[in-house]
């Protein structure tokens, strides 16, 4: 069999304040043309670190193993300068990252960075690469492609960012591609769907695919060979049927054991309404075309919504991507322009306030985003990130309120000093879940808050939320394609398609017994393995 890349005992090492922290410690595989292999494990396990030291793309703090050696095609790469990388990244070896909006170019429109890399590696004219980037467009499911090539980033919900960066992945026919977290942020039919796109590449064109993932239905359906990592070092490695039917290791089985699990807390009746919106209405205008001859046309992401949310209640929202949850989301906590309707916190309507007097209300609601590092300011250390809002809204507590918030989402309080980017995906959502907490709210709309997390952290977080909310009266509205999570967390849940409200009912109802072809769609896509 012939072997695309043999890497032979990878360590990496991270040079911190107070110390060092030995990140990936003497990880050995090898990945033949046309296989997949999976590294599994938990936030932290050293997974990404691993896929970025094949890339050559670790941080100056980063010192490589003098014992690393990674084999692409008889190729040294952890001896292979710049120019030799660069020839090879996005071209010969491509990455898909876990963070899409922070891994694209806010300043430069969709088609403009698709095409860069067919204009650079293949040598294609600026027509005939714009022209394959709306085929590739079209390719990850991506609706109306003409269109969405002359947006930026932002314009797009974070599902379809994450297309755009597989769409960017693929254009080159890479000889490996290497998916960190591939399908975080898709809901589970396009998960299908890209999954499947990946496999006829590979079939294809021989592609081999490194598949670094927490969701262990994609890795037994896709993968033929899994590493288990913990704490930096492979745990067991094997054929993919044989670590899920004969698993040796207790972190392996422990791992596979771990799937959302239980139901809401009951909801006490008589409770107040905290939030309620009323035939909310958010209309974007897009443009077609160039700046001479381009047309507008009006998008309505969210077309007459209404909702009640009351105390201590968990309302679930769920739906495609480009369905319009997070829209209707923070057009809820007034961090959008409303079109229409009615918007009312605690008995004050709020559609009309300005910044000014949203501010006081701030500290009250608050949300998690759904790209964690996107969320979280580079600049700034864990005390100063979680520390700024309690400063901004004059609350006490300092340092110790900081670590209580830390402890409460499961961080070690000890990490004050830390920056953003010395935490794997999954911890900086955890920070990101501490810096909201930390300011006791009374509301918090997760936007897909477990979506970067590994099933063992999502049960912590899952509990973790059952908690505070048992002890504050906490309300949440939890934006999620995961309907496992949603069964495990919610009360009620709303399902989304096009900006409108298709159902909704309780969780157990909606769930078990949809009524409509598009709930029953999405249900038998979480709770049935694709074929």
């Amino acid at each position: 069999m012939e072997h695309v890349i043999d890497a032979q005992n990878i360590g990496v090492t991270f040079n911190v304040l107070g110390g060092t922290i030995e990140a990936v410690r003497d990880v050995s595989f090898t990945l033949a043309r046309g296989q997949t292999i999976a590294l599994v494990g938990e936030s932290g396990s050293g997974k990404s670190v691993t896929a970025r030291a094949l890339m050559r793309l670790l941080s100056k703090r980063a010192v490589v193993g003098a014992q690393t050696r990674i084999l692409f095609k008889g190729q040294d790469l952890a001896k292979a300068s710049p120019t030799q990388m660069r020839q090879l990244r996005g071209n010969r070896m491509s990455m898909i990252f876990q963070e899409p909006m922070s891994s694209l170019n806010p300043v430069y429109k969709i088609g403009a960075q698709l095409s860069e890399a067919l204009r650079i590696h293949q040598k294609m004219t600026k027509p005939a690469a714009w022209a394959r980037a709306i085929e590739l467009l079209r390719e990850v499911q991506i609706p109306d492609p003409e269109a969405r090539v002359n947006q930026y980033p932002h314009q797009l919900s974070g599902g379809q960012r994450q297309r755009v960066m597989i769409a960017m992945a693929l254009a080159n026919n890479p000889d490996v591609l290497i998916a960190d977290e591939p399908t975080t942020a898709l809901d589970v039919t396009v998960q299908a769907e890209i999954l499947g796109l990946i496999k006829e590449l590979k079939a294809r064109t021989g592609m081999a695919v490194i598949l670094i993932t927490h969701d262990l239905t994609v890795v037994r359906q896709f993968a033929d060979h899994v590493y288990v990592m913990q704490h930096g070092q492979v745990r067991e490695s094997g054929p993919t049927e044989a670590i899920f039917t004969d698993p040796q290791h207790p972190y392996t089985r422990r791992l596979l054991g771990s799937e959302p699990k239980g139901q809401a807390n009951p909801l006490p009746p008589g409770q107040d309404i905290v939030l309620s919106g009323d035939k909310i209405r958010v209309t974007y205008n897009l443009r077609r075309g160039g700046a001479f001859r381009g047309t507008n046309h009006a998008l309505q992401a969210v077309d007459g919504l209404s909702l009640d949310l009351r105390r201590g209640e968990t309302l679930g929202l769920v739906g495609e991507s480009g369905s319009g949850k997070t829209t209707f989301g923070q057009a809820l906590l007034r961090l959008n322009t409303l079109t229409e309707g009615a918007v009312t916190f605690q008995g004050q309507r709020i559609e009309t306030f300005d910044r000014a007097q949203m501010k006081p209300l701030r500290s009250k609601m608050q949300i998690v985003f759904q790209d964690p590092f996107a969320s979280l300011n580079p600049r700034m250390s864990v005390r100063q990130i979680i520390e700024e809002g309690l400063i901004v809204n004059r609350l006490p507590g300092g340092v110790a309120r900081v670590q209580a918030a830390l402890r409460d989402a499961g961080l070690p309080d000890n990490i004050l000093n830390r920056f953003p980017h010395e935490f794997s995906g999954g911890q900086r959502q955890r920070l990101a879940i501490a810096r909201a907490i930390a300011l006791e709210p009374e509301f918090i709309l997760l936007d897909e808050p477990t979506s970067a997390l590994d099933l063992s952290v999502q049960a912590q977080i899952i509990e973790l939320l059952r908690k505070l909310q048992a002890e504050k009266g906490l309300s949440y509205l939890f934006i999620s394609h995961d309907l496992k999570v949603v069964r495990a967390l919610c009360h009620r849940v709303i399902v989304m398609q096009n900006g409108q409200i298709v159902e909704q009912g309780a969780v157990a109802d909606v769930l078990e017994r949809p009524q409509t072809d598009y709930t029953r769609r999405l249900v038998r896509a979480a709770f049935e393995i694709a074929t």
